[in-house]
């Protein structure tokens, strides 16, 4: 059983503490009991709360990340969580070179034809990254209640 999960990107300002503020949000509406967090492979942005345009995305439809920090992904996160989701496949060798065993957070949402979370740090499309973030979150949630 999943009891803690871990979603990381590059920065941790855009699509990892999206993935947690949006699957936080869910788990809590379908009662279940499961610890959410979320970190970057890169130490840039320790400490800052997630990119403002992102936040603003999030906010329009209901998710508020306004608490979160980013934070940098450490070694013992691999004992930490049960589940490590990442984001990309650079974040996701990044994770296994340090030795955590991570999958892709878009694994959960087969049918989207995504094999990862476009970046809208980059992108600028933050609308489309949280749109994306949703239904994998969704896909996650359905896979975890089945368990």
């Amino acid at each position: 059983m999943i009891h803690s999960i871990l979603f990381v990107c590059l920065g941790n300002i855009c699509r990892s503490p999206t993935a947690e503020a949006v699957t936080r949000t869910k788990v809590r509406s379908l009662g279940l009991d499961v610890q959410i967090d979320s970190a970057g492979t890169a130490g840039w942005h320790i400490g800052t709360p997630p990119y403002g345009p992102m936040q603003d995305a999030a906010r329009a439809r209901g998710y508020d990340m306004s608490d979160l920090r980013a934070r940098e992904v450490v070694p013992t996160d691999a004992q930490r969580f049960d589940l490590i989701l990442a984001m990309d496949e650079e974040n996701l060798c990044d994770l296994q070179g340090l030795g955590i065993p991570a999958r892709l957070f878009t694994d959960y949402a087969p049918h989207m034809g995504a094999s990862f979370v476009p970046d809208p740090y980059y992108t600028r499309d933050f609308d489309g990254a949280l749109c994306l973030i949703e239904v994998c979150a969704d896909g996650l949630l359905a896979d975890l209640q089945t368990q």
